[in-house]
């Protein structure tokens, strides 16, 4: 298939992408108010707890079994890989350019995390429609498509709220411990004969992740190597809020998991003659809501944005290069590189989403986080507002040269 016709099957969905997300941008005005902010904090818990979840578990219940979770082991493996090279690359754009102490977390969670759910799950059916797809009868093409994005969508799920959700937390703990310390320098110099800081630190002083306090007779003792690897563990423990692992979608992806692996559950939610394939068919109508309604609300966030921010400029800018150059191009070394190893299997559609979660603009569930953490609200706004923006480009382009890589 030529490279023209492909680009014109990878720019259809994006655009209705686009359209979406400019009709939200649309009702989040002031004069139409109908996705405010109180709406959309509203929608977005309805997306979080009830519609993502139905959406992952549903697509992963019907399409994966067994025979399919062995396959399919190479993408928990990618996935992770893109979140390593994304901290990495991240790392490297902090240093060159020295932002803001406060947006450090941000950077690397939106260089680490992509949009690996809502986007695929409009992308990939949206090209499997399409007259001219390089992925063979539109109906399979289908049917494995959403279980390949819905499966992307659970891991990334678990690795956004495990990694990047501790790092920003992290990163603003850091910020709030620098400033306690000032802060109590500051009164020592004024008051000398204060010496309750001294005597008594507070909690978060003493267990912070990057200062090791040790008792009074061991102070002049070294450290040995064992005892400093447990105190690291014990600290990197107490900074992670594992609660925040099993968020919805992946408590979804959980049960979906469960109904599809276990033949004797399967058949009594799942076939078409099945007991309860009622319950199946509901859970499929509430998780049909959830695109649409996901994207209304990305292009609403996006107003904020429009507004503009004192966001350094160059930051943005290499937030952009690492999703839409140096990431894509690095998983192409890494999904080729499995391709010769035989990691992954024949399925061009299979190698396709594998190479398209490397191209992908950031979560906008870092959004949500920003928000709850009331930090870099403003910041992420223009972020997601720029690397959505250039999207209809950059995946288009992406898409294009991966269908045409695989087919």
């Amino acid at each position: 298939m030529g490279f023209v016709r492909l680009f014109f099957v990878a720019s259809f969905p994006v655009i209705k992408v686009l359209l979406i997300t400019a009709l939200g941008l649309f009702l989040a005005l002031d004069n139409i108010s109908i996705l405010g902010e109180d709406a959309r904090k509203k929608v977005n818990q309805l997306v979080f707890y009830v519609f993502n979840p139905s959406l992952v578990g549903s697509n992963l219940a019907k399409t994966v079994t067994y025979e399919s979770v062995v396959l399919l082991w190479f993408m928990p493996v990618n996935i992770l890989g893109t979140f390593i090279l994304g901290s990495a690359l991240g790392w490297i754009l902090i240093q060159m350019t020295r932002p803001p102490k406060h947006m450090e977390g941000l950077i690397l969670g939106c260089c680490s995390a992509g949009n690996l759910g809502n986007l695929p799950m409009i992308i990939i059916p949206a090209i499997c429609k399409q007259k001219g797809s390089p992925f063979g009868e539109p109906d399979l093409c289908h049917q494995y498509g959403m279980a390949y994005a819905a499966l992307s969508m659970a891991i990334g799920a678990v690795f956004l709220w495990s990694y990047v959700y501790n790092i920003m937390r992290i990163s603003l703990r850091k910020i709030e411990n620098e400033g306690s310390t000032s802060n109590d320098s500051n009164m020592l110099k004024s008051d000398p004969t204060n010496f309750s800081l001294t005597l008594n630190p507070n909690k978060d002083t003493v267990d912070n992740s990057y200062t090791i306090l040790l008792p009074d007779t061991e102070s002049e003792e070294k450290v040995s190597f064992p005892r400093k690897i447990k105190h690291y563990l014990r600290m990197i423990s107490s900074n992670l809020n594992f609660k925040s692992m099993f968020a919805p979608s992946t408590l979804g992806a959980i049960a979906g998991f469960i109904i599809g692996v276990i033949p004797q559950i399967r058949n009594f939610l799942i076939d078409s003659d099945a007991p309860l394939h009622v319950v199946e068919d509901s859970a499929s109508m509430l998780g049909e809501a959830a695109i649409p309604t996901v994207t209304l609300i990305m292009g609403a966030n996006l107003l904020r944005g429009l507004r503009g921010t004192g966001t350094p400029v160059w930051t943005v800018v290499g937030i952009v290069a690492v999703r839409y150059i140096f990431l894509p191009l690095l998983g192409v070394v890494v999904v080729k590189g499995a391709i010769l190893l035989s990691l992954v299997h024949s399925d061009a559609l299979y190698q396709f989403v594998l190479l398209l979660q490397y191209a992908l603009p950031p979560a906008m569930n870092i959004g949500t986080i920003a928000q709850l953490f009331g930090s870099g609200e403003s910041e992420c706004s223009v972020i997601m507002l720029w690397t959505y923006a250039l999207a209809s480009i950059a995946v288009t382009l992406w898409s294009t040269f991966f269908m045409w890589l695989v087919s």
